[in-house]
């Protein structure tokens, strides 16, 4: 018989692929799929990425981000605590802590195949 399983909050699974400005811990992890803890610190401006042929859905546990992205990076959205967001595949993108003293934390999960974070130079040009 199979049963539930807890990951408790101090034993996820050290940083995986990383991305400047963000830190990312798994909680469970698959051959299609990844749930993870991310935090990014005040004031961070991570560098562009995407994740892929991965999906992206994710929680805003709490303080509040802006995805970056689109031609130039000139398109953005704001997450705030409680909202949750998806990211399509191979979408390049920034996180953006714009709070100089509140942290974020996201619970994330990723659905696809293939590399889970690419780092890029930056978006497509406008």
């Amino acid at each position: 018989m199979t049963k539930p399983h807890v990951v408790g909050k101090d034993t996820l699974a050290g940083t995986t692929v990383t991305t400047s400005g963000i830190t990312r811990h798994v909680a469970f992890q698959g051959k299609d799929f990844r749930v993870s803890r991310t935090l990014v610190a005040p004031g961070i401006v991570s560098g562009w990425h995407h994740h892929g042929a991965y999906d992206q859905y994710g929680y805003m546990a709490s303080g509040v981000a802006r995805l970056e992205y689109g031609p130039g990076g000139h398109d953005a959205i704001t997450i705030g605590p409680g909202d949750f967001w998806h990211t399509p595949a191979n979408t390049t993108h920034r996180d953006v802590n714009p709070s100089a003293t509140e942290g974020q934390v996201a619970i994330i999960f990723y659905r696809g195949t293939g590399p889970m974070v690419v780092n890029v130079e930056g978006p497509e040009p406008a």
